[in-house]
């Protein structure tokens, strides 16, 4: 048995993204079929649109996302049917090195549904992150589907499945942010404005935001920013030293993912200190730091994979921290939208006009 049912496609390179109707099949051994009900609008997908992910078009766009598991194939245990779950993009495989060291947020091996989802032609599509959850239904890995708590409204939920996730596992996973710590975070879209709700959530005492937009400044206050700081007016290196002591800080977390911000956050943490890079450069990019400053400054240069997150244990925390009050992800949605406006979204973001538009089916 298959499913027929609409989903936002990116049929070519560049061209804009098309309500389709796509066959979802039923879940096979390993898979889950799951009914969605929000999707966020990642860069993410508009990098997947503009053909800088790959070219394997047709696309199944949307991988943000939350919903509730329609039916589950052969040996899943993970979840049921009628459970509320975030689908994550990197369900471990439990055997592979990493898993085996106890270090299952390295997988290396993480794996997606076998099954193809298709246009009604039967053209194959493929799924964004492995998720492809701009769409009435997707087929997934059952281990990409966490169970969380289904009080919490799916728009919201679903931020978790990436930018912030990524954002908070930046500051708490990666760089370790602890009680009384000082960090700056560069550039405050989604993922920055996330991991400086981490690091407020993670009891840091001065928290520095560095954009160039007052709209974003002032959105990272919202989530506990201790100080602000206009890269367009200031020099932002210089402007953390001050605001540390003339030391720099703990953890500098770079969410922009250019050469020139991660030369700032290099200069502008104290020595001995910890480099977080989390926003996602072209392969074209390329960075030049003189060595020995490398060697001299001591400390930690780290690459952040999704927050180096678990999603079985981070998100249904995350989920009960949002509960309780005390992590304000509300913030972090903008608007909700169609299923036919994925498009208009992607125009609002290359204005800086959001931090998330949610699709909300």
């Amino acid at each position: 048995m298959s499913h027929q049912v609409r989903a936002v496609v990116a049929l070519g390179k560049g061209a804009p993204v098309s309500l389709e109707t796509i066959v979802v099949p039923d879940p096979g051994p390993g898979e889950a079929l799951v009914k969605v009900e929000a999707c966020g609008v990642c860069h993410t997908d508009l990098h997947y649109r503009e053909g800088g992910i790959g070219d394997d078009f047709p696309f199944l766009l949307g991988h943000e996302a939350a919903g509730v598991v329609e039916s589950v194939g052969e040996g899943v245990t993970e979840v049921v049917p009628g459970d509320f779950v975030i689908l994550n993009w990197r369900a471990v495989c439990g055997q592979c090195r990493a898993c085996l060291r106890g270090r299952p947020w390295y997988c290396f091996a993480t794996h997606n549904a076998t099954q193809k989802m298709t246009l009604t032609d039967g053209t194959e599509l493929s799924p964004a992150l492995g998720i492809g959850a701009f769409a009435e239904k997707t087929l997934v890995a059952a281990g990409q589907c966490t169970k969380v708590d289904p009080t919490v409204a799916p728009q919201v939920a679903g931020l978790l499945g990436c930018g912030v996730m990524a954002g908070i596992g930046a500051a708490i996973n990666t760089g370790n942010v602890g009680r009384g710590d000082t960090v700056a975070v560069i550039g405050c879209g989604g993922v920055g404005a996330a991991a400086i709700a981490g690091s407020h959530l993670a009891g840091a005492a001065k928290v520095i935001a560095v954009d160039i937009d007052p709209r974003k400044l002032d959105t990272a206050e919202k989530l506990g920013a201790t100080h602000t700081v206009n890269s367009r007016q200031t020099d932002p290196v210089e402007a953390i030293r001050e605001l540390t002591g003339g030391f720099g800080a703990d953890v500098v977390i770079e969410a922009v993912g250019r050469p020139e911000t991660y030369k700032q956050a290099f200069y502008a943490r104290d020595l001995a200190g910890t480099v977080v890079l989390v926003g996602v450069p072209t392969p074209e990019m390329k960075l030049e730091l003189p060595l020995l400053d490398v060697f001299g400054r001591g400390g930690s240069l780290k690459s952040s994979w999704y927050g180096d997150c678990l999603p079985s244990r981070d998100f249904p925390m995350l989920i009960d921290l949002y509960l309780q009050g005390r992590l304000n992800l509300d913030a972090f949605v903008t608007e909700t939208i169609a299923l036919d406006e994925v498009e208009k979204a992607f125009e609002r973001m290359h204005h800086g006009d959001v931090l998330r538009s949610v699709v909300v089916l």
